[in-house]
Parts: C-alpha cells; structure tokens; sequence
C-alpha cells in the first residue's frame, strides 16, 4: 500500500508539474503581485516609513513571501475545483491507485510552484539591494519555516477547493490570508499600532513568522518567536489536513 502510495502520488505530481510547465502564466502571476507590491511599498511608501531598519526592503521581504504563499496556494483550490467538476476524481477512483495520493500530488504540485516563486521573489528583493549576512544553517531555517507554512495553507486551500460552488469561491478564500501580513510587523513595527490592532497583530501567526524570518535574515537573537511561527504552523496543518481529508472522503464516498 506504501508503495504504491509514493508510485501513484509520483505520477500524477508529474501530471500536475506538467500542466504548470504548459501552462507558466501561474507562477508568474503569482509573483508578479508580491513584486509589485514590493516595488511600491520600497519606492513608494519606503521613505515614509521608519521601520529603524538601513534598508526598508530588508525590513519588507519577509513579509512579502509570506504574501507569495498566499497568493500562489488559491491555485491549488482553483485546480482541485477544476478536477472535481470535470469529473478526473471519477475517473481516478474507477482506477486501482491510492485515493489520497490525488490530493498529494496537488498540494506538492503547491509546494514546487510557491517555492519556484519565492525564489523569484529573492532574486528580485537582491536587485533592488537586499542584502543579508545569514549564514546556510539561517538560510534553510527560512526555507524549512517557508515549507512548514506553505504546506499549512495549501492544505487549507484544499477545503474550498474540493467544496466551493464555483470557480470565484474556490480562490476567493485566499483573499484575507493576502490582507493578514497588512496587520501585522510584515510593513510597519507593531508599537506604531492603535491599541486594539496593536493587540490583534502582536498575537496573530504572521507577525511571529515575519519576526523569525527577518531575525534570521539580520543575524539578530530569535527567542520564543521561532516556536510560536512553528506551533501556528503545525496546528494549522495538522487542523487543515485532518478537515481536507475528511471532506475528500465524503465527496468520494
């Protein structure tokens, strides 16, 4: 069963990278917006903003790759909603493959896609003068924490995409996931906040994901951040997985 769990989870990832090689508009969109966004905030807003930070683009990336993640996982949903109304799941299902092994190769088919984007992302951050001293133990910390997170939220965006009525519900959900790193550290220090959003941001798991990241990122002490971006991380997963799962086996029941 194990095996063939990897064998047919393999195949049909390769089907799924295969749609993305055809058809690459959706790694570029999904990069394209936190770009943008990017751009605006360091040559738009960068000198309005006093974060203490040399760089307002050293203070801004961590954020903006978490608004990468978010904004690349709402094609995970839109793909499974394609599936489940061109009727694949069927198809798959009269064949003799692992059930689980489809929504497998669709959440790693996120997880290649969000990464090859954030590492456009990097590339971009560098030209516009992003520089960073992090050595490679703080460099894969980053990418494990950036895994653990998008593997987090694509399982969430399994949920609408196997039960969204239409194909602007299936992505649409991933909408305050994009507005949530706007109230947080992600753009501004969280002291320059009015009480109640100072609270709301100070306690909500992007700020403590965007507070690990950039402390990596400057060489700076880390603290309790890191285990309160990991224990969101996980509980989200495994919260995210376990309703995924469930709603998969009711509508192939």
């Amino acid at each position: 069963m194990t095996k063939n769990f990897f064998g047919d989870t393999t195949v049909l990832l390769g089907r799924s990278l295969r749609h993305i090689a055809r058809s690459p508009d959706t790694i570029i969109t999904t990069a394209i917006m936190p770009i943008a966004m990017m751009l605006m905030f360091v040559y738009v807003f960068g000198g309005a903003i006093d974060t203490g930070s040399d760089s307002y683009v050293q203070y801004l990336l961590p954020g903006i790759l978490l608004i990468t993640v978010a904004s690349g996982i709402s094609y995970t949903a839109f793909r499974l909603f394609l599936d489940m109304k061109g009727g694949i799941f069927e198809r798959f299902q009269s064949m003799p493959i692992a059930r689980s092994s489809v929504l497998w190769a669709h959440v790693l088919t996120s997880l290649v896609a969000n990464l090859i984007s954030l590492v456009v992302v990097v590339l971009v951050a560098l030209l516009m003068g992003f520089r960073t001293g992090a050595g490679l133990t703080a460099w894969l910390t980053v990418a494990g924490i950036l895994v653990l997170f998008t593997l987090a939220l694509t399982w969430l965006a399994v949920i609408p995409g196997l039960t969204a009525k239409s194909v602007d519900g299936a992505s649409a959900f991933s909408y305050p996931l994009i507005f949530l790193p706007f109230l947080s550290s992600a753009f501004v220090p969280t002291d320059t906040m009015p009480g109640p959003v100072r609270a709301f941001a100070e306690h909500q798991p992007v700020t403590s994901l965007v507070n690990t990241i950039r402390d990596l990122f400057t060489q700076q002490p880390i603290g309790t951040d890191i285990w309160l971006a990991l224990g969101w991380c996980v509980g989200i997963l495994v919260v995210a997985y376990a309703f995924a799962t469930a709603t998969y086996r009711r509508k192939i029941s």
